[in-house]
């Protein structure tokens, strides 16, 4: 079982950075996928970034590659999105996730998720 707890949301406005920061409680987590989604308002959580257990593969969404950016430190058991040039588009809850092997973008094949954050991006 993986805990996951998400952090670092708020109301931003366009243009603005924020980071959003995810830890997890198992030791294992350097053997563990991760993945941010996201999910606006009366929309589908949809999928954002992903890393590999090392760090040394990521895969993102077309709407915020070249903006965002995932990176995890398996020292600190905490997965990172770096959100950049943000957009009101951006506003939703974002998740992350956890699954035990290859990276994934679809949300069923995710295991465990964060309880999510909430981030708001005015114009």
């Amino acid at each position: 079982q993986v805990e996951l707890v998400g952090s670092g949301g708020g109301l931003m406005q366009a243009g603005d950075s924020l980071r959003l920061s995810c830890s997890a409680s198992q030791r294992t987590f350097s053997t563990y996928a991760m993945a941010w989604f996201r999910q606006a308002l009366g929309k589908e959580r949809e999928f954002v970034a992903a890393i590999n257990w090392s760090g040394g593969s990521t895969y993102y969404a077309d709407s915020v590659k070249g903006r965002f950016t995932i990176s995890r430190d398996n020292a600190k058991n905490t997965v990172y999105l770096q959100m950049n040039s943000l957009k009101p588009e951006d506003t939703a809850v974002y998740y992350c996730a956890a699954r035990k092997t290859s990276i994934a973008t679809i949300k069923g094949l995710y295991d465990y998720w964060g309880q999510g954050a909430q981030v708001t991006v005015s114009s």
